[in-house]
């Protein structure tokens, strides 16, 4: 086999390896195994056993390992055994050589049915009562473009930027015998955002979800890696009403790791797993309540559009005091003195630049730079445009600022002084006084612990301000609190007690 169209199909990751690659710890390796079933004190030798992903053979060597040992206990042929119920699968020639390597190493010889160098997804596969491994990741921009259009045909859940592991899990799944059980290690992301919709709804409504463990800050692999791994045990049954989770932060801590209970989803909405904190009926959404949820203005060319200097460079009707992420750091509001540049009329139309001879020749100066972006290139005539078209009347609004990625405690209210860019979610709506009431509930912990079950943290356990993700946070509903809670909300909010703010909005609703 060619391993150029192989081990190399999507392509080199910045350490060396291939994506797709990334090898599980051998304690993880033996947990998941455990909890399948698949022990050395059972009888192992009719059990069907799959590992769609192999690389290095973790998890067929312990598998191995485990049936020498069953067939000492129950007196049978361990390498007869292997041979008709075991399978191992990878796409790299030199990964399965090198497994076969390992299991001739402890006294078991593979035929090629049990180890097949191949691309799992392709090729046919029996049934079999346990799936267990790591399933490449490998994300949808490094997927080619043919191996995408396969799996739009063949994979019902491969659904907008999908990573390769998910229809990894949907072919497993679908390989179980009845009562089967299934147990992958892998990214989390699937659980929580987009491209994971249409597999948590077919798991939803066709398995059993038994159980997940979040190793986020685990190191679970054998080399340091931003995957934010979770374990996740299937069991091809009816979709049962309880779910075990669980989060660990070292691996030796799945030896006496502690689950809660928690209800399962019967959609694609698993917010109720991770949030720790319930929320009732009566809480209403955000945009319930009468707010509006934007994200600031992406211009495709900040260094042109966004500059302390422009005030000196064109005509000061058409700039805005503007703000970004930098200005929101460490919990302070530090404005770097930038304005925005507006190509726009107030009825959303470019302006002429001929009225505006100062503007015209400095954008003149950056023409080609400008008309080079993609969104010039579509209308050469509209050169000058910004990717979002910007609308004047949004500077003088009061609007809650959140910066997509931040460690900010404290939630900041704008009240008209300054245009969001492309890194700021915003929220408008209602007067001021309700704006620093929500921005006083999107502090606590109440809000905090639905956004962590929301979204995927970023690297130092930062939760990201999405709009996707905040038109899913549940909120009591502000206008039924009274005037003197409202009255001592805000004076937390202003003196920034955050920890005042908790304790009064769970003395309200009732959360312990």
């Amino acid at each position: 086999m060619n391993l150029s169209k192989t081990a190399s199909l999507y392509g080199i990751r910045s350490n060396g390896g291939f994506h797709g690659d990334v090898f599980t710890s051998p304690a993880v390796v033996r947990y998941m195994l455990d909890k399948v079933g698949y022990n050395s004190n059972s009888d192992l030798r009719n059990i069907r056993i799959l590992e769609p992903s192999c690389g290095d053979g973790e998890f067929v060597v312990e598998i191995a390992h485990r049936l020498l040992q069953s067939a000492i206990f129950h007196h049978f042929d361990a390498n007869e055994a292997f041979h008709r119920n075991v399978r191992a699968y990878d796409i790299d020639v030199r990964k399965i050589e090198h497994s076969r390597k390992r299991l001739a190493d402890i006294g078991i010889s593979p035929s090629k049915e049990n180890l097949q160098v191949a691309d799992f997804l392709k090729c046919k596969t029996d049934k079999v009562d346990v799936v267990v491994g790591n399933p490449p990741y490998v994300r949808y921009e490094n997927i080619p473009e043919d191996m995408r259009d396969y799996c739009r045909r063949n994979y019902s859940t491969f659904h907008y930027r999908c990573d390769l592991y998910v229809p990894f899990f949907e072919k497993t799944l679908s390989l179980l015998t009845e009562g089967g059980c299934h147990c992958f290690i892998c990214s989390n992301r699937w659980l929580k955002n987009e491209y994971g919709k249409k597999l948590r709804q077919l798991i939803a409504r066709k398995y059993a979800l038994k159980m997940i463990i979040d190793l986020e800050q685990a190191d679970a692999f054998q080399e340091e890696v931003l995957a934010y791994p979770a374990i996740t045990v299937i069991k091809a049954d009816k979709p049962s009403k309880k779910i075990d989770y669980g989060e660990i932060r070292k691996v030796d801590e799945l030896t006496d790791l502690q689950f809660s209970k928690r209800n399962i989803p019967i959609d694609d909405n698993w917010t109720n797993i991770f949030s720790s904190i319930p929320t009732n009926e009566t809480f209403k959404t955000i945009e319930q309540q009468g707010f509006k949820i934007g994200i600031g203005a992406a211009t495709g060319a900040d260094a042109v559009f966004v500059s302390c200097d422009l005030p000196e460079k064109v005509e000061t009707e058409l700039i805005l005091p503007s703000i970004n992420a930098r200005d929101l750091r460490g919990n302070q509001f530090n404005w770097h003195g930038e304005y925005l540049l507006n190509p726009y009329k107030s009825d959303g139309t470019l302006v002429d630049l001929a009225n505006y001879p100062l503007a015209n020749a400095y954008l003149e100066q950056h023409r080609e730079r400008l008309a080079a972006r993609h969104i010039a290139r579509k209308s050469p005539a509209k050169w000058y445009k910004t990717i979002d078209r910007i609308s004047p009347s949004l500077l003088t609004q009061p609007k809650i600022l959140l910066p997509d990625m931040s460690g900010n405690t404290f939630v900041f209210v704008d009240d008209g002084l300054f245009y969001p860019l492309h890194n700021i979610y915003y929220i408008t709506g209602r007067s001021s006084v309700q704006l620093r009431l929500l921005a006083a509930f999107l502090m606590s912990d109440l809000v905090r612990c639905q956004l962590s079950a929301v979204t995927n943290t970023m690297n130092g356990g930062v939760s990201r301000w999405q709009s996707q993700h905040l038109r899913k946070l549940r909120i009591p509903d502000l206008s039924a609190i009274s005037a003197k809670d409202i009255q001592q909300i805000l004076a937390f909010y202003e003196s920034r007690e955050i920890r005042s703010i908790n304790i009064k909005i769970n003395e309200l609703y009732g959360i312990s």
